[in-house]
């Protein structure tokens, strides 16, 4: 422990116990002096806890093993921890005593109550498997979590790993039919289904960012493999409309997906994605937040000055944008708040991005034009709220030296931090980014201990920075002052002034609104850009779908086909015409009726909720009358839509299959869907009832026994013999003709829902044989426990007795005990085989 930024450091071994070892470290993030260190799970559970920033430690032992903890926002006192068997616990004492909240929890999927948002700051979002199985979005407090006191803000199940809980927005998927939906719900009002292109068909959907009431989303569309398209949407985060396609991504160190978009910090409405076109990978930026993209331009000479060239389109500066996923390493792109304009990246020129071929390259205006600063690959680091750069080599061999920079880049003092070259294994730099202090880790050799180095860079800031310090910079996209609808000038230090700028810091200077253009619109839901510029109506989307939602003698918002991009300040202009205008609702009939279950599968069990939602695309939602016929005598019928928005439960009391009919009505007219839903009871148990020997050539009745026998419609699958391919039918009996003579395999298999079972009987097939029913003495039946083996081994006992005293060879005997009492058998006696084969030779003469 050092309390002097890394000069000193003190041996804490007896503080926390000398033979406990430590597996992770938190620092609750509302009060730095509170420490929290876990022990090692495999060797004990337990907890260190200190209030003086780990001066002094009380250890408590704990009865479950922690895999991760999640502070609150904002009360120091409360955490929840995760355990290694998914339990969910909560802390109101900072870890001294525990109290479990739920079993089953997903991992990563729970969450804190937002400020401002969620009416009880105790309140805890969670996704957990529940006692039916199925997964659940369940919200709680963190000391009233019984089964009576959990509420479930959506009504159905959700996919596993779904729940998403972000500044005001939550997010879900539902997978029904094949095809996965997905909702959200906006300041905590009732979900809504996510609105994307129709035909984007999502395999899988990503959030991005959900900055300034905006959701940005990678969605993998289904012809998509390593590539996402990227969509933004209103602010209710409802709507969403394409902003740039085939965005390159990867999987991290953990199997995560990674997008390769970069938020420039410090400028709003400013990012940078790597985009596969035909094979190649390329670099471009956008200024409004994905309304327009293109390639960043190249700089004009190298590191040493010499000219380049690099034409658009086709040669351009190409990023890797990956934030490092080691929090000791700088990744290869960094900007900061506190330094609007600046950015750093690792990247090439050329026709697309190079992963061997690299440099760093520096913006100090936002991106418009770059410079290369170094050959190789560097770790970049900020300094003293961005004002000073500091860059150390990334690579394997040990290094002594660093490199500083107080004029963005443009020149470079270099520093030795040590006097015996270091494997850099990474650096600390505090996170308020104002101490100018530096802690670089690493090792002398492969087998030395670690070695800590402290760079101190105060007595290069001299003093602190005063008003001559300072210059103005002009935001601009290529000339254009207007950016996100507002012209901002921010005031940076002077390149090469090492002064120190201070907490008290203000980077705007001015920012006043621009006169709204074409290029603060996009496209709204369910238009296109077209190459005159101008949002025309997709072909799929018909723009009267947006008056549905409202009745007769209200109004509604009629879209343009454009929508201001949001968090875009611009006034007036085109924004007048360009907004959606208030109209008076049109009366429509019901139009496109559709029906179908939550789960979007036509099976369910007898006795369990079957749930149907009814969809209508045109038509007065609010004065439309709704009928839904269950097909079993029962129907039901709302006045409108409103009680049927969450979907209508039936439980069906027996099995068939029954037809659902949907009827929607108003005074224009009227509609109707139709759905057939299999109703099926869990089969147990099936018996195949089949003859014991047969006659070559003629037909041979077989019945499947099924239990229960009110089972419902059912599927049957017959093979015979060494058949592949099986016969299908909906009867339980079914007759055949065996060609072969010898043992015959039957096999049938019953389908009901997801159950399928199946039972194996063998038949004796001959050109003829002779018969004798057997009959036996009272007393069998008291032994008799009426089951196959049984039966099996009496027959083996009775066909033994038999060749002995018949003389008749074994392999001609068959005996067939029947089922139930009293008990009774069937002999067999078989022909000889040399007698068939004469036979057959005689009726071939």
């Amino acid at each position: 422990r050092s309390t002097d930024y890394g000069t000193t450091y003190e041996k804490l071994n007896d503080k926390v116990g000398l033979k406990t070892v430590l597996s992770y470290l938190y620092v609750s993030p509302t009060n730095k002096r509170k420490i929290m260190l876990l022990s090692d799970p495999e060797i004990e559970s337990s907890i260190l806890i200190s209030s003086d920033e780990g001066a002094t430690y009380q250890k408590y032992r704990l009865n479950f093993y922690i895999q991760s903890l999640l502070f609150h926002p904002k009360q120091e006192e409360w955490i929840l921890a995760y355990s290694l068997d998914q339990k969910l616990y909560s802390s109101t004492d900072f870890g001294r005593k525990w109290q479990l909240m739920h079993e089953r929890v997903t991992p990563n999927r729970f969450y804190w109550s937002v400020t401002g948002l969620d009416k009880e700051p105790d309140l805890v979002h969670m996704e957990a498997r529940t006692a039916d199985g199925h997964t659940h979005y369940l919200t709680c407090r963190i000391q009233e979590c019984s089964e009576t006191k959990r509420s479930g803000p959506f009504s159905r199940s959700i996919d596993v790993s779904s729940l998403v809980v972000q500044d005001e927005y939550i997010f879900i998927q539902v997978t029904a039919g094949g095809r996965a939906n997905y909702y959200v719900s906006y300041r905590r009002e009732p979900f809504a289904q996510i609105k994307l292109p129709k035909y984007s068909l999502p395999k899988d959907m990503h959030i991005i960012s959900t900055d300034e009431n905006q959701v940005f989303a990678a969605v993998q569309e289904w012809n998509q493999n390593d590539t996402y398209n990227l969509y933004i949407s209103d602010t209710r985060g409802v709507y969403f409309t394409l902003a740039l396609e085939n965005v390159k991504s990867s999987r991290g160190l953990e199997g995560n997906i990674i997008i390769d978009l970069y938020e420039v910090s410090g400028i709003k409405g400013i990012f940078l994605a790597n985009r596969k076109i035909d094979d190649q990978i390329k670099t471009f930026i956008t200024y409004n937040k994905g309304r327009d993209w293109r390639l960043l331009q190249a700089p004009d000479t190298d590191v040493r000055g010499d000219p380049v060239v690099c034409h658009l389109p086709f040669c351009s500066l190409h990023l890797h944008l990956q934030l490092s996923e080691n929090p000791y390493t700088s990744g290869s792109i960094s900007s900061k708040e506190t330094a609007p304009g600046l950015l750093v990246a690792t990247g090439n020129t050329g026709s697309e991005l190079s992963y061997t071929d690299v440099g760093v390259f520096i913006s100090a205006d936002g991106g418009n034009s770059w410079r290369q600063i170094f050959e190789e690959e560097y770790n970049m680091w900020f300094l003293d709220w961005g004002g000073a750069l500091v860059a150390m080599k990334h690579t394997s061999v040990p290094i002594r030296h660093m490199w500083v920079s107080f004029d963005e880049g443009r020149s470079w003092s270099r520093y030795s931090f040590t006097s015996t070259p270091l494997f850099v294994d990474g650096s600390l730099v505090d996170p308020g980014i104002e101490t100018q202090i530096m802690t670089v880790f690493g090792h002398f050799s492969l087998r030395s201990e670690w070695q800590l180095v402290k760079v101190d860079y105060k007595s290069v800031f001299s003093r602190r920075c005063n008003k001559d310090d300072y210059q103005t910079w002009h935001l601009h996209n290529q000339g254009e002052p207007c950016v996100m609808g507002e012209r901002k000038i921010y005031k940076k230090r002077k390149p090469g002034a090492q002064c120190s700028l201070g907490r008290d810091y203000s980077k705007t200077v001015v920012s006043e609104p621009c006169v709204c253009g074409q290029g603060d619109f996009e496209c709204d839901y369910g238009y296109e850009r077209h190459s005159n510029n101008q949002c025309v109506p997709a072909f799929w989307f018909s723009p009267s779908s947006l008056s549905k939602d409202c009745s007769v003698g209200q109004s509604y918002l009629n879209s343009t086909g454009y929508r201001r991009i949001v968090s875009n300040n611009c006034t007036d202009g085109l924004r007048e015409k360009y907004m959606a205008k208030m109209e008076k609702c049109p009366g429509k009939a019901p139009r496109g009726l559709h029906i179908l279950t939550t789960d979007g599968k036509l099976v369910t069990e007898q006795g369990h909720n079957a749930t149907f939602i009814i969809l209508m695309e045109e038509g007065d939602l609010q004065r439309t009358n709704i009928q839904l016929d269950f097909g079993d005598g029962i129907a039901v019928s709302y006045a409108n839509f409103s009680p049927v928005e969450d979907g209508i439960r039936h439980v069906y009391k027996s099995a068939g299959i029954f037809q659902v009919t949907a009827y929607a009505e108003n005074s224009l007219g009227s509609d109707t869907a139709v759905l057939f839903l299999h109703v099926v009871c869990p089969v147990e148990h099936v018996h195949l009832s089949v003859p014991f020997v047969a006659i070559r050539n003629k037909d041979v009745n077989i019945t499947a026994v099924v239990w229960p026998s009110q089972a419902g419609t059912l599927t049957y699958f017959w093979w015979f013999g060494n058949s592949t391919k099986p016969l299908i039918t909906l009867e339980s009996s079914i007759s055949y003709i065996f060609a072969v003579e010898g043992m015959n395999t039957v096999t049938v298999q019953v389908a009901a829902g997801n159950t399928l079972i199946q039972d194996t009987k063998e038949i004796a097939v001959h050109e003829y044989f002779q018969s004798q029913l057997l009959s036996f003495s009272p007393n069998l039946d008291y032994h008799n426990p009426d089951i196959p083996e049984w039966r099996q081994d009496i027959g083996k006992v009775i066909k033994r007795a038999l060749a002995q005293v018949t003389a008749i060879p074994d392999e001609q005997i068959l005996v067939a005990v029947f089922p139930g009492l009293p008990t009774s058998a069937e002999l067999f006696i078989l022909p000889h085989k040399n007698t068939t084969e004469r036979r057959k030779s005689s009726e071939a003469d």
